[in-house]
């Protein structure tokens, strides 16, 4: 069932959680290398129901990383104090069958200003990050 990994958002963390993963802009994905070296990253994502869905360049390392070691962990920044903690685990895999950045709506609806800014046009930024990857089987934990 969808959103079944999240906290009750009848609770303060909840309803935290849910709101980030809404309105947070960056996320760090954290995989591991083939040296066995945890490799974090700040992504940009979206929050679909039941997993997260990223962009990224086909010659991104992580596309390896995951393809050869699926588990990760997703963290937000936390509020320099030490508080507004959020950790998720799951797995990660490169998936078909996602449309390309410009073509999703949510996602241009959250980044399509900065898709433009950073690479000129929706249409451009699909042709430099056009490797979907999903993140599923997400646990969550944090304070």
């Amino acid at each position: 069932m969808a959103d079944d990994f999240l906290p009750d958002p009848a609770t303060p963390f909840g309803e935290r959680v849910r709101r980030r993963l809404r309105e947070d802009v960056v996320i760090w994905l954290t995989t591991v290398g083939s040296d066995l070296t945890p490799q974090p990253n700040p992504v940009w994502f979206i929050w679909e129901s039941e997993s997260l869905l990223v962009y990224n360049r086909s010659t991104a390392h992580r596309l390896e990383h995951v393809r050869t070691r699926p588990r990760i962990s997703l963290n937000f920044d936390g509020d320099r104090r030490g508080g507004d903690i959020v950790v998720l685990t799951g797995s990660a895999e490169v998936t078909e069958g996602d449309p390309p950045p410009h073509e999703h709506a949510a996602y241009v609806a959250k980044y399509g200003a900065m898709m433009t800014r950073v690479s000129g046009s929706l249409e451009e930024f699909s042709r430099q990050y056009p490797v979907p990857l999903r993140l599923r089987g997400l646990r969550v934990r944090g304070w």
